[in-house]
C-alpha cells in the first residue's frame, strides 16, 4: 500500500535499484521472493527495514525505498498515453485542486490523472472520472487501485461520453474544476458550463495549436467564461559532476497545451468577450478559415517590408565584401530619416 511510512511492512509497494540503475518495482508478500541474474532474495528479509534501506541480492547491493507517486505513475502499465508528471503538477497548481472539491475529469485514460487528483483530494470530495473505451477504465481502475490498495470511496468512474452523460451523474452547478483531456474538448463547453458553479475553473489538455485554438474560441464564444489563459511546460535536466555543468542533451518538452478558464455568473458579460477572431467557426471544409488574421499573425506594413528588405541587401553586401554590416545605431539612424 501506497503512503505508509517507517519500517517496510507485508503489502508496501517497494522500489529496488540495482547497481547499473535498473529499477524494480515490487509488493512485499508472504511467501515470494525476488530474484535477478545475481540471485535471489525472500520478501522477508526486506520487511522491517527502513525506508532507504540496502538490500543484497546475490553479490549486488540493491537501493530499497518506496516509490514517489512520480515513479508508480511512469511505470505502471498503460491502456493510453498518461499525463507526464510535469503537466500533472501544474495542473495541480493551476486549477488550485485540494480538498472537498466536486472534480470532473475526461478522459481517464490510464488513471495518471485520476492518481494525483485523489492524492490532492485525501479522501474527501469527490472525482469523477468519464471515459468511452471500456478497456482504458478497466486499466486506470486497476492502476488506481493498486496504488491506494483499495478503491477510494471519493471516485466514481463513468464509461461514455461526458456531454452526453455529466448531466446524470453531476448536478447543474455542483461541479468546482472540470478538467478535460481529449481530442475535442469544444464539444464538451456546453456541458461543461452547466455544471460548474460561478467562480469554477476548467482546464482543457490538448496536444496539437488546431485543438488549443479551436477550444479557446469556444470558451470565448460561450460567454460563460473568463478569458482563457494557455500555456505550455518545458522540462530540462542538467547534467551537474564536478565542473562539467551542462544541460542534458535530451529534455522532456512539448507533451501538450494547458488551457484554463473560470465560470463567471449568469446573466454577466465581460466586455473582453466582445472581440472574436475573423472566421472563428472552424468549419471542417472551411479551408480559407486558417488566414494569418484568423491564427493571430499580424501582416507587417509595406513600409516596413520595404525596411526589412533594405537591411537584408546591406548585411548581405557588407557580408560579401568582407566588412561588418551597419550597427543598431547606423539602422536607427536610417530609420528616424526615412520615417
Amino acid at each position: 500500500m501506497m503512503g505508509r511510512t517507517g519500517p517496510f511492512q507485508w503489502g508496501d509497494v517497494v522500489q529496488l535499484t540495482g547497481p547499473k540503475q535498473r529499477m524494480y518495482t515490487i509488493v512485499l508478500t508472504e511467501g515470494k521472493q525476488f530474484g535477478t541474474q545475481k540471485g535471489a532474495v525472500p520478501h522477508s528479509a526486506i520487511v522491517g527495514l527502513d525506508d532507504g534501506s540496502l538490500v543484497t541480492v546475490g553479490d549486488a547491493e540493491h537501493l530499497a525505498i518506496r516509490p514517489l507517486l512520480q515513479d508508480y505513475i511512469m511505470s505502471m502499465p498503460r491502456g493510453a498515453a498518461i499525463i507526464y508528471p510535469k503537466d500533472a503538477s501544474h495542473i495541480l497548481g493551476f486549477a488550485d485542486i485540494h480538498p472537498d472539491l466536486t472534480i470532473v475529469e475526461a478522459g481517464v485514460g490510464s488513471g495518471a490523472l485520476s492518481l494525483w487528483l485523489l492524492r490532492a483530494l485525501h479522501g474527501t470530495g469527490r472525482l469523477v472520472s468519464f471515459e468511452r473505451r471500456e478497456e482504458f477504465r478497466d486499466v486506470a481502475e486497476a492502476n488506481v487501485t493498486g496504488f491506494f490498495g483499495e478503491r477510494p470511496c471519493n471516485w466514481d468512474t463513468v464509461l461514455g461520453d461526458l456531454a452526453d452523460e455529466l448531466g446524470e451523474h453531476v448536478s447543474e452547478g455542483e461541479a468546482d474544476r472540470v478538467l478535460l483531456d481529449m481530442l475535442a474538448p469544444w464539444e464538451c463547453v456546453d456541458a461543461t458550463a452547466t455544471a460548474l458553479r460561478p467562480g469554477g475553473l476548467v482546464l482543457c489538455y490538448v496536444a496539437t495549436v488546431t485543438q488549443l485554438s479551436r477550444t479557446v474560441e469556444a470558451i470565448r464564444a460561450d460567454g460563460r467564461f473568463t478569458a482563457p489563459k494557455s500555456s505550455e511546460t518545458l522540462v530540462r535536466g542538467w547534467h551537474v559532476e564536478g565542473l562539467a555543468v551542462r544541460p542534458d542533451h535530451r529534455m522532456v518538452a512539448h507533451t501538450g497545451f494547458l488551457m484554463t478558464a473560470r465560470r463567471i455568473a449568469d446573466g454577466v458579460e465581460l466586455p473582453s468577450f466582445r472581440r472574436r477572431a475573423a472566421k472563428a467557426d472552424f468549419a471542417e471544409a472551411d479551408i480559407e478559415a486558417w488566414t494569418p488574421g484568423a491564427v493571430g499573425d499580424r501582416t507587417p506594413s509595406a513600409k516596413r517590408a520595404r525596411r526589412a528588405r533594405r537591411d537584408a541587401q546591406r548585411q548581405a553586401e557588407a557580408i560579401a565584401a568582407g566588412s561588418e554590416p551597419a550597427g543598431e545605431a547606423a539602422s536607427d539612424v536610417d530609420d528616424a530619416q526615412v520615417d
